[in-house]
Order: structure tokens, then sequence, then C-alpha cells
């Protein structure tokens, strides 16, 4: 295989409260995307738990670990067995009431080379994120491996260009979204399918805007909330190319295992067709830096 043309996998996977058991699928979802030839795996968002974020609930900061600590450590021994690059995503305890929503990048030989805690931070009805995360403090810096540099970004930062763009001309090759989305099940069917489109169309867009391929892993599957209702999480997960194509997509309901093969070099022809880093009014977006513009 040309040394520009790499191999995706994403798993996209149910989850429960069973921690070991998530952890073991997320292990053996790796495990088959490298014997498809993977060089790179991305987990969902949180692929450890359930999304506990449904409610405020301080026990569910048992959860949380050290970086390193158990679960890396257990996925930096499987990105040094097979020789593969594996993003994960994980409840980080920082410090006794400091906590993150991080994801990490593993190396070949399985060395820690890079995490990105979560930015934007969501509260709203069955994600109420700042109750349990931080917002991140290392920026928009892609972390550089072996076959690239990932722009690594995490659920709710794939709605705002500005850290697509930050990521990108941060030298960024691919982005990346583990993500954990889906549906309140009181929606009728074309609510639910509206989301569902604009969660693709804004992803496909930071690809187009960018001339980057871009990777977003999703969870599926029904998670009970704890007072009823609940969230039906809407699988998608998909690779979409520097162009907005869409080179491979998961079903809504269904654990699956999705592979992709990329040109990591495609984006440069792209942008030199679609200049638009060139053109930008760069002397013309200082109000960018304003919340709103009144």
């Amino acid at each position: 295989m040309p040394s520009n043309l790499i191999k995706i996998g994403l798993v996209q996977q149910r989850c429960s409260e069973d921690r070991a058991d998530n952890l073991r699928k997320s292990i053996d979802g790796v495990r088959a995307a490298a014997a498809q030839g993977a060089q790179l795996v991305v987990l969902q968002e949180l692929h450890a738990s359930v999304y506990f974020c449904q409610s405020e609930d301080v026990t569910r900061f048992d959860l949380a670990e050290t970086i390193p600590g158990p679960s890396s450590d257990q996925l930096s021994a499987l990105a040094g067995e097979l020789g593969i690059v594996i993003v994960a995503s994980l409840f980080e305890r920082r410090a006794a009431g400091l906590y993150h929503n991080t994801a990490i990048v593993l190396e070949r030989d399985g060395t820690l080379i890079g995490k990105y805690r979560k930015m934007h931070i969501p509260d709203d009805p069955g994600f109420y994120e700042k109750f349990y995360f931080t917002p991140g403090d290392l920026g928009f810096q892609p972390i550089n491996t072996s076959i690239g540099k990932l722009g690594l970004l995490v659920c709710w930062d794939q709605w705002y260009p500005e850290a697509a763009r930050l990521m990108s001309l941060a030298g960024a090759d691919l982005l990346l979204y583990p993500t954990a989305i889906g549906w309140n099940p009181d929606d009728d069917t074309a609510e639910q399918q509206r989301q569902r489109d604009a969660w693709i169309t804004i992803q496909r867009s930071h690809a187009i805007a960018n001339g980057l391929t871009v990777i977003s892993c999703n969870r599926t599957g029904f998670e009970p909330g704890p007072h009823g209702g609940g969230i039906e999480f809407w699988g998608s997960s998909f690779v979409a190319g520097p162009q907005g194509e869409i080179l491979s997509q998961a079903a809504t309901d269904e654990e699956a295992i999705l592979t992709a093969e990329i040109d990591i070099r495609h984006g440069e022809q792209v942008r030199r067709i679609w200049p638009f880093l060139r053109d930008r009014r760069i002397d013309a977006y200082d109000d960018l830096q304003r919340r709103f513009r009144d």
C-alpha cells in the first residue's frame, strides 16, 4: 500500500452499565478493524461507560480515571500489540473536583503521545455535561503521529466551524470526532431526521471548508434516562472526504466496524482547486472574537 494511503477503522457500539464489558467490546472492535487492515482506529465518545450525562449525579464521578490509568494502559498495550494508532475517549480525573472529557492518542508502539480535552461543553436536557466536565485547556493543537497530524475534537465541538478551522490552520491532516449524540424518543420522525441530517451536514461542511477528511464515530443503541425517557443514539458513524463526499457510513441502529481507505494527500489537491485558505480576509475577522455583534 503506497504510504499516502491509509485505512481508517471506526468502532460503533452499544454501551451498558457493565464497564468491563464495554471496554471488552471496544477492544474486540479495535482487533476486528485491525484485522481488516486499519492503521488508525477511532473509538466513540466515552466508550467505556453509558452516557451518564443524562442526569446530574455525583456518584458518576466514580467512573473517572487518571490518564495514564487503567483504561489507557490497557489500550496502550493493545496499540503496541497490533502496531496501530488508536484514538480513545475517556472520563479524565485530573484532581479531586476537576474532571475532563478527554480523547487520547496511542502510537503504534503503545506510547501515549497526546491528548485533547473537549473545549465546547453542552448543557441541555439529557446532556448535562457542564456538571461533569471542565472545559479543555490544551487548545486546538493537532497531535503528530506516524500516519499524520490528527486534529482531534470531541462531539459538541463538531458544531463549531472555528474549532475545525483552528485545527486546520495548525496543520491537521485529518479531523476526528469521537461522538455521543442521539434522539429524544419523544420527537417525531421528521424532527429526528432533521437533527441527524444537520449533524452530518455540518461535519461534511468542515471537510469542504478545510479540504480535510473528517472521521466521526458515534455510539448506537437506546440508553434509558434515570427518570424515564432516555436517548436513542443514532449511530451513523461516517468518513467524509475533503470535498464532503461520504466514503463510508454505518447504520443508525447497529453496532459496526466501519472502515475506509483514504489518501491523506488528497486534501492538498483539493486545496489547490479550492484555495479557501488563500482567500480568507483575515484583516476583516476581528469580530469573530466577540460573543455577539450588537
